[in-house]
């Protein structure tokens, strides 16, 4: 309501009488009195009378209870706050101004009977006006300011609210992992889930590769809110790469419970396994044939670097470079080879594989994946050897990548 006053004439006085749900204010002049009705007890021109701190915002389940965190301060000097006398907390749903709609009033802990079960848990007298409402419904949907009222001072802060949600399932969990996932280093796995109503808070249950007793802890947030939090220390091996990890939740309402659950895959970085080098054909071969070395490995990241080997007379050669190595046979080349697989965390190394030839000399070539080639004068040549091209860029990851054969069942 807006009151146009007249020019100035004289001085102003103003005084305040409080009532249940309006304040008076009474403007005197020497012309006939003016009286000005707020609702509730909004400071006049603009002062606020009165400071709560609370969530922004609550996620409830159906069925459930939920706990506001509240405490307030009276900042005026004036206004004076009497630990002594009894004072009672009033919630008000939608709109700080109740004068006209005395149903938005929902609880006012003076009263025995109110439109919302609920209790002030905290300490009126020490500023705490944590409450707990209970058989939370749907429609409680909405947002709600806090009011006070003692003698002599009552007020209400029309400038801050706290936004009830409430839904007929749960949020899910947040599920995070502290650093990188690495083969053989402990990692921190966290879970956290709200808890709007704590004295009935969600219970937390993993689903992991690795059998652990965990511990769920209550804890207050930063912003009013509580939440439960699981932490375990897990140490992962190359096997756990690509494997799914569950937090799950489960909320009591009632005599039945709610569950909601988190899913994350597991990203482990290792250097190179089982690495494997094969050889086509594998029979013996003749001199001057066309024969094939692959080497093949899982990393993560992927492998970035091949090396082959031989082996003659006791001692190792390196021979090529590349997941491919194609030759021409000569009698040099029969013996043992190998291959290394490298990738940013480390080597892995195959087992030898036996390069067998059967035949006379020939002149023959040897060819590595640069198409390099190295003429040797010898027996005329049985054949003329193909260089294989690198592979396309897919098909080297399905050879760096071999299935690992494992079940994993998620509830």
């Amino acid at each position: 309501m807006a009151v146009q006053l007249p020019p100035n004439r004289g001085s102003y006085q103003s005084s305040r009488i409080s009532t249940h749900h309006w304040t008076e204010l009474k403007i005197h002049q020497n012309l006939p009195d003016v009286v000005l009705y707020v609702a509730g007890v909004l400071a006049c021109f603009g002062r606020r009378d009165l400071f709560t701190t609370m969530p922004d915002r609550l996620d409830v389940l159906t069925g459930s209870c939920m706990q506001i965190q509240c405490s307030f301060d009276i900042p005026d000097p004036h206004n004076t706050f009497n630990s002594t006398i009894l004072t009672s907390g009033v919630w008000i749903k939608e709109s700080p101004y109740f004068g006209e709609l005395p149903d938005n009033v929902i609880f006012n802990s003076s009263e025995t009977v109110n439109r919302y079960q609920g209790k002030i848990t905290g300490n009126m007298s020490q500023k705490n006006c944590t409450t707990v409402f209970f058989n939370v419904t749907t429609n409680y949907t909405n947002k709600y300011f806090f009011r006070i009222e003692g003698q002599p001072f009552r007020a209400t802060d029309t400038e801050n609210a706290v936004n009830i949600v409430v839904s007929d399932f749960p949020s899910s969990p947040i599920l995070t992992v502290s650093g990188e996932v690495k083969e053989g280093t402990p990692v921190s796995l966290n879970c956290s889930a709200v808890a709007p109503c704590p004295e009935h808070p969600p219970e937390l249950t993993w689903t992991l590769p690795t059998q652990f007793t965990p511990e769920n802890q209550l804890q207050e947030n930063s912003d009013q809110t509580k939440s439960v939090l699981s932490a375990v220390i897990f140490t992962p091996s190359y096997l756990h790469h690509e494997m799914n990890i569950t937090c799950t939740a489960v909320y009591p309402v009632g005599t039945s419970n709610k569950t909601a659950e988190h899913n994350m895959m597991l990203n482990v970085s290792f250097s190179p396994k089982d690495t494997l080098a094969s050889i086509s054909p594998a029979h013996p071969v003749l001199v001057g044939s066309c024969v094939n070395l692959t080497c093949s490995s899982t990393a993560n990241p992927p492998v970035t670097n091949f090396t082959w080997f031989k082996i003659s007379g006791g001692k190792r050669t390196q021979v090529a470079t590349g997941q491919s190595y194609t030759l021409n046979v000569t009698v040099g080349d029969g013996g043992l080879y190998y291959c290394e697989a490298r990738n940013s965390h480390g080597c892995g190394k195959s087992k030898e594989v036996q390069l067998a030839i059967k035949g006379g000399e020939t002149r023959g070539s040897t060819m590595d994946l640069k198409g390099q080639t190295v003429h040797r004068d010898r027996t005329p040549r049985l054949g003329q050897c193909v260089l294989t091209r690198p592979l396309p860029e897919r098909n080297q990851r399905n050879l760096q990548k071999t299935s690992l054969k494992r079940s994993n069942t998620v509830t």
